[in-house]
């Protein structure tokens, strides 16, 4: 008798989760989902992969990323600034938002977006966060993030000052970060993002500056290079507006932000940057996690619609450990967290080279065209 019972719980059980997940047909009748507000996206990331990205971790997918966030983080838990946080008006108030120095290039990523809000019936913060999580699937590690939709578009641009700069110190950018809903601890895992970060702006008379030896690869790399000891600046041109440190690798074209050194050496975020060294499976977990929130900043989740399932699986990760590049050792790391540190091996070779291309290629002036649309 009790097993009868027992049984028919757990069938109940079973019928209200097949009932609570139940799909529906989008007008397109192709596509399913597990809302009808999740259906416009099926076409957007059909659009999105086949016209902007290529299916490539290139230069659009680094920058809608890099959206993400200073759409985002334009908010103020104290009212201090103003901003309605993932509302899209870095899209919606271009002419405003775009002339901040610290939003210094984003144009070219706001310019690539803004045609398809005209195509597809989505916000401008949806856009924003679901090309990020969809770019992202391309560059191989990446994890597979969280998208809820339903974020009202913009009513008012965002202030000034609501980005924090790779000049600023230490303590300003943490208070930025935690007057925008974050912990010092969040703030590292963010960070992640410059994996694959390049700049276009920091270095005069260069683009595409990486901020790592594989920036088309979502690795650990970055918080390993960040750690080493800077022997000089790439092409010899140090940032116009303090910027940008020594790096470890000058010779490769690799620069590093002033921001990303001192916090890899500050007492209160160093072990959270020194945990991600050489542990992929970290770094995904909470790239991930703090995206979530970030993509959220200024909503309640409880309104928006779950439509994660519109998100494609990512790359795999290489498999490759995190490395010494050539020319540096475990000798020259600049540590501060006391916890020990992992033992890595050294890139073979005579020098390091850095791809200019997704492709491979050495020099930009050699990277494929994209196609126009």
């Amino acid at each position: 008798m009790v097993f009868k019972f027992v049984v028919t719980i757990s069938l109940i059980a079973t019928l209200a989760a097949a009932l609570n997940f139940k799909r529906v047909t989008c007008p397109d009748g192709v596509n399913h989902a597990s809302h009808e507000a999740c259906c416009a996206f099926f076409a957007l990331r059909d659009d999105l992969q086949e016209n902007l990205f290529e299916g490539e971790c290139g230069e659009d997918v680094h920058e809608s990323l890099r959206l993400t966030f200073h759409d985002a983080i334009g908010f103020s838990k104290s009212g201090q600034l103003r901003g309605g946080g993932a509302d899209g008006s870095i899209i919606i108030f271009k002419d405003v938002e775009t002339a901040f120095d610290a939003n210094a290039g984003i144009d070219d990523i706001v310019n690539a977006l803004e045609p398809f809000l005209t195509r597809h019936l989505v916000t401008a913060g949806d856009l924003i966060q679901f090309a990020g999580a969809v770019g992202i699937t391309n560059c191989p590690g990446a994890p597979r993030l969280e998208f809820l939709v339903g974020r009202p578009n913009a009513i008012f641009p965002a202030d000034d000052h609501t980005v924090p700069e790779p000049q600023d110190s230490v303590d300003s950018i943490l208070a930025r970060m935690s007057d925008g809903g974050f912990t010092p601890a969040e703030l590292i895992h963010l960070l992640a993002s410059h994996t694959i970060a390049r700049s276009d702006t920091l270095v005069p008379g260069h683009k595409a500056v990486p901020f790592d030896s594989t920036p088309f690869t979502f690795d650990t790399q970055i918080f390993l290079e960040v750690m080493l000891e800077g022997v000089g600046v790439p092409f010899g041109i140090n940032s116009s507006v303090g910027a940008e440190v020594d790096s470890p690798i000058p010779a490769a074209g690799e620069m590093r932000l002033q921001s990303d050194y001192l916090l890899a050496r500050d007492e209160r975020t160093a072990c959270e940057w020194q945990s991600m060294v050489n542990n992929q499976l970290l770094m995904q977990e909470n790239f991930k996690s703090a995206m979530a929130k970030l993509a959220v900043v200024g909503h309640d989740p409880r309104e928006l619609i779950d439509c994660s399932d519109l998100i494609p699986q990512a790359l795999p990760p290489v498999a490759k450990p995190a490395t010494f590049p050539v020319g540096t050792s475990n000798e020259g790391i600049q540590q501060v967290c006391p916890e020990p540190f992992p033992a890595l091996g050294t890139d073979a070779g005579q020098v390091t080279q850095i791809p200019a291309c997704p492709n491979g290629d050495l020099s930009l002036d050699e990277c494929p065209p994209k196609s126009t649309f």
